[in-house]
């Protein structure tokens, strides 16, 4: 009897130093994991949002590039981190929506992050040659029913790829797997140039890696995967070319810890994005770039990127698209 007082006095002991910790963190500074490498996307949005977002932690933010496997090497760091709430990973499109539904060998799924938030929408523009004849989606859509119409990616199985055979496939392309040739590049930079270069006929990408294309008269943008314009973009949406689907076809910068990370430590992460997203600079310098700050509550996030996901790996499993191994 003596034993089991003392055990249960114990319990007590360990669940208030277990609250005590709780209601104290974070009391030492936080590792944040970017999953990509040094210029891209990922790393521009997390290292500018870095210095407000340490300002409403409270606590420095270690930033790292932990890269590899189109993001699964970081991604996975973080799923195999302590539930605690020191390590978290910058979440991006590629890692977290287009990797799940096209690798059949990814070595994590969508469960095994708890999403704290999405924070930056990066809108999707298909866009071609300036000097192209080539000036509107419906010219697009004709030549590629005629054949020999490409578009260039930054790899297979990347948002890029996704992308370009959504959008044929969304305008009526039968096929547009076979029927539209994929030109796989290293890396987003380059599908830009095999545009320029006429390699490939278009590409449809984030609109921030195209904003400098379009600002310089290089690219011609055929359309916005939104339902409002973006600004820089002189381009019909999504939803003006009644095809509202693609909205779903955007990128997206979030943050996402290990599965079992606790109800309270979400909480106060959606409450420093609120707070980190309000700072102007930043929203300053995402916007420059093509991006829509939308900062979301780690419910909505859950809901958008799993939404997205299904979006996706239908659209995969409907053309036979998974990749193996």
């Amino acid at each position: 009897m003596k034993f089991s007082k003392f055990s249960a006095l114990g319990a007590v002991v360990l669940g208030l130093a277990t609250v005590a910790s709780a209601a104290e963190y974070p009391d030492r500074p936080i590792n944040m994991i970017i999953p990509f490498g040094a210029g891209g996307a990922t790393d521009i949005s997390a290292r500018t949002i870095a210095e407000p977002l340490g300002n409403a932690v409270g606590k420095p933010l270690i930033m790292a590039n932990v890269t590899g496997a189109g993001g699964a090497t970081g991604s996975v760091a973080a799923m195999n981190a302590k539930p605690d709430g020191y390590t978290m990973v910058f979440t991006r499109v590629g890692s977290h929506s287009v990797n799940p539904a096209m690798k059949a060998t990814l070595p994590y799924t969508l469960d095994d992050f708890r999403y704290v938030t999405v924070y930056e929408i990066n809108p999707f523009a298909c866009a071609v040659a300036a000097d192209s004849d080539i000036n509107s989606m419906d010219d697009l859509v004709a030549k590629a029913r005629e054949g020999g119409v490409s578009f260039s990616s930054s790899g297979v199985g990347s948002g890029l790829h996704l992308g370009g055979v959504m959008v044929m496939d969304a305008f009526g392309i039968e096929d547009p797997v076979n029927q539209v040739t994929h030109i796989p590049m290293d890396g987003g930079g380059a599908a830009a140039t095999a545009v320029l270069a006429g390699t490939a006929t278009f590409l449809c990408t984030n609109s921030s890696a195209l904003a400098s294309f379009v600002a310089n008269g290089q690219l011609k943008p055929l359309m916005v995967t939104t339902a409002e314009p973006v600004v820089g973009f002189d381009a019909p949406t999504a939803a003006d070319l009644g095809k509202p689907e693609l909205e779903q076809l955007v990128g997206w910068t979030g943050i996402a810890g290990p599965k079992d990370l606790p109800d309270d430590i979400a909480a106060k992460w959606g409450e420093w994005m609120q707070a980190a997203a309000n700072d102007e600079e930043f929203v300053s310098r995402m916007e420059a770039v093509g991006s829509i700050i939308n900062v979301m509550s780690p419910e909505d996030a859950n809901d958008f990127i799993r939404g997205q996901y299904s979006t996706f790996k239908a659209l995969v499993d409907r053309l036979g698209m998974r990749i193996e191994g």
